[in-house]
């Protein structure tokens, strides 16, 4: 019998950190579309703190079956870097908002970490692995806005 919650990030579906059939029905949460762009903002903010670089934010919110309201892209120059931004986003969204990620991956080798806030999710890269993956391409369907570094 199935109790609890589950999720569906990117095609696995998660039950307590398990994994069950995707026939299960999906109770994830769900906050308000404005909320979102107030969010970005913070991310925004984090990821220049740390002095990240190529920062996007790919709007998919007119996109049918898109996994969340925005993505942001941003990469660092070493997996130090790339830890830092994570570390800055977190802090600097718990200090403005009060949230945290409902899920984060990536802090073992820092080449990719993602930080999922359910309708954001951030994205950060070391400069080869964003090559290689190019989100930018997968999603052009996306209303992309570029954050100018300083």
């Amino acid at each position: 019998m199935f109790t609890g919650k589950t999720i569906e990030t990117y095609g696995i579906v998660y039950e307590n950190d398990y994994f069950c059939s995707k026939h299960e029905s999906i109770d994830m949460p769900r906050k308000k579309k404005d909320e979102s762009d107030v969010l970005t903002k913070a991310i925004v903010k984090g990821i220049l703190e740390k002095k990240g670089k190529d920062i996007l934010s790919l709007n998919l919110k007119k996109i049918p079956n898109a996994v969340c309201d925005i993505f942001v892209l941003c990469s660092g120059n070493s997996s130090t870097q790339v830890e830092a931004i994570a570390d800055s986003i977190e802090d600097v969204v718990r200090k403005t908002i009060g949230d945290k990620p409902w899920h984060k991956e990536g802090f073992e080798n820092a080449e990719w970490i993602l930080l999922d806030y359910v309708n954001v999710v951030v994205h950060i890269f070391q400069d080869h692995s964003r090559i290689f993956y190019n989100l930018e391409k997968l999603w052009e369907d996306a209303v992309i806005k570029k954050y100018e570094s300083d």
